[in-house]
């Protein structure tokens, strides 16, 4: 094990460099939040697919993988078809919008107002998002070095907190570039081919499971579809994902660099799902589905090789960690904290940006490390984090983007309205069930139509702003959002 180890320990040391390395680069708001909006097409779309792709898509879709076969692609495959849509149809619009944050898009569009209850909404998201990610620290290091729980959380999320307080997203971003390089080569090159090749190829893997473990329906049409729903639609919306599409630094970055990233995710879910049929080969009765990359990992693999798959799940959980950390940051420091204390204290004195979102970024990471302590069911505090994000968000957002006529009173009733549906259905059907997203997206819905034609129409010189700002004309957000109405 001793090479595995020094594998590994040779990646998170690089990790701390690249840290230090962007924080020579953040000097800026801009630099720090979003990499000064420079990235190009390469490193755009290798960080993008770092940060969709991260412990639940590769440690996740394997376990799915395992217990489904083929059809337990879906749910990384619908990753990638949320993706791509978001990258073909609203990344431009997105990008020439020249904001931080998604409540911030909200204000524009809607003339204010928007922005806290918004903002409170995705910092819940961002939070359990960062926070799954970072407990599945604890199953990697428990592979490595048989590491107590605690500890493991403790390690990982303290690496990650400690590159993403230095440096920002250009931290971030480099470390996701190699990242993205390490899985590519330890999941796609390596893994994939060994696992298939131990289970005897295709026609020996055919030989040994039930050919449902071979219908690409497999897992059920209404688990599907729930995956359409929560995870394509939260690719459309979360800050996480908008915050990677706001550091491209032109329109055909962001739609073409985003489409490639999506397309890679569709391999990816792909990969995973046969190595996870291949471990049900070999392996077929592990206590639980979620072992098997692990396991297979631990036993069919050769020294050196396994130290580099181990890193390449580490990747993908830091990856993703690092991007929800940062912003939850940025929602707490900018949607949430700045207005509140601009409402005590107008037009405070000036702060330094950067050192202010440096400190939000390790109080959050320290939050979520404690969290991660203290949570056991991953499960459910990723399904209470998308509910909460496409039942109370989804609506406004795109209403915004397609529907001339909402309202600033339409999105907030569709914020409150589709948020608490959300809460009190999972109360009632279960954290798990898929009810409450279900019936919580159309609450919202019917709230944001009925209130939006109820009310008057959203000020023509707030549509004006936000047209130039889709245009690209405004290259800064005004400092008062302009009031809806006289």
């Amino acid at each position: 094990m001793a090479v595995d180890y020094t594998v590994i320990v040779v990646y998170l040391a690089g990790m701390l460099a690249m840290g230090w390395w962007g924080m020579r680069r953040a000097k800026s708001k801009s630099e720090f939040l979003v990499a000064g909006r420079r990235l190009g097409p390469a490193m755009y779309s290798g960080t993008m697919a770092a940060i969709v792709l991260g412990g639940a898509s590769t440690i996740g879709g394997v376990g799915l993988g395992y217990k489904y076969g083929l059809s337990g692609a879906w749910m990384v495959f619908t990753i990638g078809l949320g993706l791509l849509a978001l990258s073909v149809f609203f990344s431009a619009r997105i990008a020439r919008l020249k904001v931080y944050t998604v409540s911030e898009m909200l204000d524009l569009r809607y003339g204010g107002r928007a922005g806290v209850i918004s903002g409170v909404v995705m910092w819940a998201y961002t939070l359990m998002l960062a926070v799954t990610s970072t407990i599945a620290y604890a199953t990697i290091f428990d592979v490595l070095f048989d590491m107590n729980r605690t500890l493991a959380i403790v390690l990982g999320g303290s690496i990650v907190v400690a590159y993403s307080t230095l440096g920002g997203m250009w931290s971030i971003t480099l470390t996701d570039m190699v990242q993205f390089v390490v899985k590519t080569i330890g999941v796609l090159l390596l893994l994939l081919p060994i696992a298939v090749v131990k289970a005897g190829g295709f026609s020996g893997m055919k030989a040994k499971l039930p050919t449902s473990y071979f219908d690409p329906l497999g897992i059920g049409g209404e688990t599907i579809f729930t995956y359409v729903l929560i995870y394509t639609f939260g690719m459309l919306i979360g800050q996480d994902i908008w915050q990677r599409v706001f550091t491209a630094r032109d329109d055909r970055t962001a739609k073409w660099g985003g489409t490639a990233s999506g397309t890679y995710c569709l391999v990816y879910a792909v990969a995973g799902s046969v190595i996870g049929t291949a471990a049900k080969v070999l392996y077929p009765k592990l206590a639980s589905p979620d072992d098997a990359f692990a396991t297979i990992v631990k036993d069919e693999l050769p020294i050196g090789v396994r130290g580099l798959v181990l890193a390449a799940a580490l990747a993908a959980v830091m990856s993703t960690s690092s991007g929800a950390l940062i912003a939850c940051a940025t929602v707490a420091n900018n949607d949430i904290w700045s207005r509140l204390r601009g409402i005590v204290r107008p037009g405070g004195e000036e702060h330094d940006e950067v050192k202010g979102n440096r400190v939000f970024i390790l109080i959050m990471g320290i939050a979520v490390i404690g969290t991660a302590i203290a949570l056991n069911n991953v499960v459910e505090a990723l399904t209470v984090a998308y509910n909460l994000l496409v039942g109370g968000l989804l609506v406004p957002i795109l209403g915004g983007l397609l529907w001339k006529r909402g309202t600033v009173q339409g999105a907030l009733a569709a914020v409150i309205v589709g948020g608490l549906a959300v809460i009190g259905l999972m109360a009632g059907y279960g954290i798990l069930a898929n009810e409450p997203v279900y019936y919580g997206l159309l609450a919202s819905l019917a709230a944001y139509l009925v209130v939006s034609l109820a009310t008057r129409p959203t000020d023509e010189r707030v549509l004006a702003v936000w047209r130039d700002r889709l245009a690209g004309q405004s290259p800064e957000l005004p400092s008062e959002p302009v009031p809806a109405h006289q």
